[in-house]
């Protein structure tokens, strides 16, 4: 295996400079640990950006790819395959959803959801998009427009007309701007990127009623925050929120890229062949692994996200009494979780790595904790020893 300092040289050289990586080589993953070379054991807290939900070399994950390679990795859109259609089946009876389209990211489940909104109202009045401060949906230019997050979208302006970003949880803000030029609202009903903000039941609520004043179409992003993170199927659950669109990605491919547009009844129509597609999209290999995460999802995942999450966050509301100097704010969902410093958050994260744990921290001052589902109690404790450890010190 190549040394870190070769690695880092070799990308320097070859690739566009679109990443800062963590100067750690990984050899291989267990559990909810990846361990090193040189022998470190590392508990990982944000599991692959909430992408790896059954942990690192699950069995039921291994098993479900490596039957399907052995049969066919591709084929094409032209042909009826079992893997995508049995994903399909499992998620829409789980969501209650009508219709699906697969995708290979979260940020294409963005982009096929403006073209569904574009054709749905095609030759009305209603061609406006609302999204809300401090979300983010993804970095084409689509999705960048609604992302609206101010170092993302700088140096690739002119973005897409028509799209507001409205305060998030700002009642007032939301009223002056929707209307019956508005195509639809997008929203995360937990913010990740933005510092794992929780909308209030009031906005939720909201917006529910102007959708049903004015008829737009509310699209829940549920990219990072879906797929049982929360201790429910998707984070909109808890909050009374009936969307026409739903956005999955990350942790739906149990690791593989594989992303998805949930449509309603509402338009379940919409789409017609060749309106839309995706060369990848529901590939047979990422769809046998999904289809696994979602089977173990319901073994009960799902509901060690919620109790596990609620036994941290508990024992983090302990440390913000202990430390109220340090920690500002514990927020989040089952698995999805803020911690709002009172400082830079940067050197929290490097000294959790000296302590073997990764953690990641988002809008400056938020470390957000987006370990895998798997995660157990012990593991829980591991992780709070070491992070009042760290707060103690700074």
């Amino acid at each position: 295996m190549a040394d870190l300092r070769t690695l880092s040289r070799k990308e320097e050289e070859y690739f566009f400079n679109t990443y800062k990586r963590l100067k750690l080589l990984v050899e291989r993953g267990e559990g909810c640990y990846l361990f090193t070379p040189d022998g470190r054991k590392i508990l990982d807290m944000f599991g692959g950006l909430a992408v790896n939900l059954l942990g690192y070399n699950h069995p039921a994950i291994n098993k479900a790819i490596g039957e399907q390679v052995k049969k066919y990795i591709h084929l094409s859109n032209f042909f009826y395959q079992e893997k995508p259609i049995q994903l399909a089946e499992k998620i829409l009876s789980l969501s209650g959803f009508k219709k699906i389209f697969f995708t290979n990211s979260g940020t294409e489940a963005a982009e096929a959801s403006i073209k569904i909104i574009r054709k749905y109202f095609k030759g009305t009045e209603k061609i406006e998009l609302i999204s809300f401060t401090g979300s983010f949906h993804g970095r084409t230019m689509g999705a960048l427009s609604l992302t609206a997050r101010k170092k993302y979208r700088e140096d690739y302006k002119p973005l897409l007309v028509d799209v507001l970003n409205v305060g998030y949880n700002s009642i007032k803000s939301l009223e002056k701007n929707a209307g019956e030029k508005t195509a639809a609202v997008f929203v995360e009903c937990l913010q990740g990127e933005g510092g794992v903000n929780l909308i209030s039941k009031d906005f939720a609520d909201k917006i529910t009623e102007l959708k049903n004043k004015f008829g737009f179409l509310l699209v829940a992003d549920e990219i990072q925050s879906g797929v049982g993170r929360t201790g429910k199927l998707h984070a909109f659950e808890h909050f009374g929120l009936k969307p026409d669109l739903v956005l999955l990605a990350k942790g739906i491919g149990g690791g593989l890229p594989l992303g998805a547009v949930l449509g309603a009844e509402s338009i379940a129509d919409v789409l017609t062949p060749g309106s839309h597609g995706s060369t990848f999209g529901g590939n047979p290999v990422a769809s046998a692994s999904g289809l696994a995460v979602l089977i173990e999802l319901e073994k009960g995942v799902m509901e060690n996200a919620r109790k596990i999450g609620e036994f941290l966050i508990s024992k983090l509301v302990g440390l913000k009494s202990d430390y109220p100097d340090k920690i500002k704010d514990v927020r989040g969902m089952g698995l999805m979780i803020g911690i709002e410093l009172s400082f830079d958050g940067q050197t929290v994260v490097e000294k959790m790595m000296e302590q073997n744990v990764l953690v990641n921290c988002t809008n400056g001052n938020v470390i957000r904790l987006l370990p895998p589902l798997i995660l157990s109690e012990n593991e829980v404790k591991i992780f709070i020893e070491k992070f009042k450890n760290t707060i103690s010190r700074l």
